[in-house]
């Protein structure tokens, strides 16, 4: 854990010298999402199957808890266009089959793979030595996805629509609230049909557990709310995550002579910009890691850090299947669970809601197809 403690501090301090106190920042507030992710258990993945299999929906509930605290300050900020002269923007994207079809094999590919974007992060940081395989093919898939971008680029659909752009900062928040309510309440009734009774998202803690875990999911929550405003006040857009493993795949790829320069993803000027620049410059790689050293922390705390390298065949075909249609299907789709669920819905674009239906239902099929593979 020293070991890990003093990387992180290096780090920081590299990125504050020569990559200036934004990318610090920016790399701490990754930091401390990686310990919110590990210490609140708080995955998408599982969360998601537990309302599929079980009908307890604890963690999709918590989820609507923390996209509306997210929605009550992003709107207004992303409506103001900017803050201390650095422009503002929010997540809203068309609403078409890449997204569909993107989405689908996400949620699918998450139950595979057993995580979702953030979840393999914190989970690999964390010591489960499977989720680096799923990770490795989130990668590859992440690169395959940006190879065939532009065939997805002229699918039917629709423009963007945002709830605030179509009926102001409060008209958004209003509809936001209410989707958000829809959703808990569903839920809430759908577990009380099978359980008699609904689990609260929060339960009482010990002072110690602040530091060791676990958290409560509605502290998860709450605290994750807080990283993707931490994230838009730093870097100008919200917080997203698979943009980085498409950079890292690309930068692996370009020495062993494929030339993804040639391909219309990496023509655009921003990309192609971030190719040629460091690693460190780039923001979401950098809250990526701090996500990884984070959790890695988190679990030596909780004395929970212990890899074992000992993996089934089955599980990890699961993980490779599961990390390909992963790392594709956030390409094609706009983003991942964080950057078109989370972020996207809290900058009340109607894409995120569209993904999250096609990933839901995604991912009820992986939880079917799971024992197939060995997994519970």
């Amino acid at each position: 854990m020293l070991l890990a403690a003093a990387g992180a501090a290096g780090i920081c301090i590299y990125l504050a010298a020569f990559h200036g106190w934004r990318q610090a920042a920016l790399f701490a507030v990754g930091f401390g999402a990686g310990i919110a992710l590990y210490h609140a258990a708080f995955g998408f993945t599982a969360a998601w199957r537990e309302v599929a299999s079980s009908g307890r929906s604890a963690g999709l509930r918590a989820q609507m808890i923390m996209m509306a605290a997210t929605v009550l300050v992003f709107t207004p900020l992303i409506a103001q266009g900017e803050i201390g002269g650095m422009a503002l923007r929010g997540n809203v994207s068309p609403l078409n089959l890449a997204v569909i079809c993107g989405a689908f094999m996400f949620g699918l590919g998450m139950q595979l793979g057993g995580g979702c974007a953030s979840g393999t992060l914190f989970t690999a940081g964390g010591g489960n030595a499977r989720m680096l395989i799923t990770l490795a093919a989130f990668i590859v898939g992440s690169v395959i996805g940006t190879w065939h971008w532009s065939l997805w680029q002229d699918v039917p659909g629709f423009e963007p629509v945002s709830l605030s752009g179509s009926f102001g900062v409060g008209g958004g928040i209003l509809f936001s609230m209410l989707l958000f309510g829809a959703v808990w309440l569903i839920a809430a009734r759908y577990e009380r049909s099978r359980h008699g009774a609904i689990e609260r998202e929060w339960r009482p803690t010990s002072s110690r557990a602040w530091l060791t875990g676990p958290w409560p999911l509605l502290a998860g929550a709450l605290a994750l709310a807080l990283v993707n405003i931490a994230t838009l006040l730093l870097a100008g857009r919200p917080w997203g995550v698979t943009s980085a493993f498409a950079l890292w795949g690309a930068k692996l790829a370009t020495p062993l002579g494929i030339d993804v320069t040639q391909w219309a993803y990496w023509q655009r000027p921003n990309l192609q910009a971030a190719l040629e620049a460091n690693v460190f410059n780039d923001v979401t790689s950098v809250m990526n890691f701090g996500i990884m050293l984070g959790a890695l922390i988190a679990a030596s705390l909780a004395h929970k850090f212990a890899p074992s390298f000992r993996i089934p065949t089955r599980s990890v075909l699961a993980a490779v299947i599961g990390g390909l249609m992963l790392g594709y299907g956030a390409r094609i789709a706009f983003g991942c669970n964080i950057g078109a669920y989370f972020s996207g819905i809290s900058s009340t674009s109607m894409h995120g809601w569209l993904w999250f239906a096609a990933a839901f239902a995604g991912s009820i099929l992986g939880t079917r197809m799971r024992p197939l593979f060995g997994l519970r």
